[in-house]
């Protein structure tokens, strides 16, 4: 986790979303209720709110999903504690809850339920950012021509679900250490193993830097469900170690690569926030 002294992106800075509001649900045909920039805050009248309801099918069931509202379990969940093994404490603090549902902390998405999420309230994610320098044949840095700064390479993956370029990250556990995420996830989309390798445990070990905690803007976020995730990044300054990885692509990804990564570049939900502190971090081009 961060240390003393480390730099953290505040959770404050993301206060709105974009990515789960307007548009068809993804893995649907169901359409969000348009909200607009200025209604988007609970606390604003929307009196004309009338948002559907969409829970996928592939959720029912499933050991890492809860029980639909309108179960008697439902009322056993013990939001904002760690319930049981299921944290269901939001990095932002304090959610609300509306007829004992979760309120999405961030405001309106124009769905309600829980879409393609398993939890009610917050999912919590974790994602591994693994960099390295851009380096020429031989091996000296790539840098801007006007800054001097070196330009950084993430290991990318390519989401089967929307095509976009994304942080190989994924789910946390129940009782599982968000660290122990961070590898078992890495190792799963970028290495297509069930377990990390040793070269991988040593690695993660060595370099990791807290860079985010908090809300991702996330396309199946919706009015009751969000995720939420910690990311840590993992640089490999000499490059000596990433390289030794054998990349490649799991269950969930069309592909993975060492992409280059600047302000131009079209990631996943907010991954770009995240890239841009890994960035001001390294004293690399963004």
């Amino acid at each position: 986790m961060a240390s003393k002294g480390q730099p953290v992106v505040p959770v404050v800075r993301l206060l709105h979303h974009k990515m789960c509001r307007n548009g068809e649900y993804p893995g649907s045909t169901i359409q969000r209720y348009p909200v607009e920039d200025a209604l988007m805050k609970w606390k604003k009248p929307f009196p004309d709110y009338q948002p559907a309801f969409y829970e996928s099918p592939h959720i029912a069931g499933k050991p890492w999903s809860d029980p639909s509202k309108d179960s008697d379990d439902f009322k056993k969940i013990k939001f904002n504690k760690l319930d049981g093994k299921v944290n269901r404490i939001s990095y932002l603090g304090k959610y609300k809850t509306f007829d004992g549902i979760p309120q999405n902390p961030i405001g309106r998405t124009g769905i309600i339920g829980r879409g393609l999420l398993g939890r009610w309230g917050p999912n919590h994610a974790a994602d591994p950012i693994v960099t390295r320098w851009k380096r020429t044949e031989s091996g000296e840095i790539v840098r801007n021509q006007r800054t001097g700064l070196g330009y950084l390479q993430m290991c990318a993956i390519k989401r089967k679900d929307c095509g976009k370029w994304a942080i190989p990250g994924g789910m946390v556990d129940p009782g599982e250490n968000v660290t122990a995420t961070l590898k078992r996830e890495f190792a799963e989309e970028a290495l297509s193993m069930n377990a990390a390798p040793m070269e991988v445990e040593v690695f993660f070990k060595l370099a990791g830097k807290e860079v985010y905690r908090g809300y991702v803007d996330d396309p199946r976020n919706t009015d009751n469900a969000w995720i939420e995730t910690l990311a840590m990044n993992f640089h490999d300054e000499n490059g000596d170690m990433v390289g030794r990885f054998n990349f490649k692509a799991g269950s969930d990804a069309a592909r993975v690569v060492w992409k280059d990564i600047d302000r131009n570049v079209d990631l996943y939900a907010n991954h770009s926030t995240m890239l841009k502190q890994v960035a001001e971090n390294l004293s690399a081009q963004w």
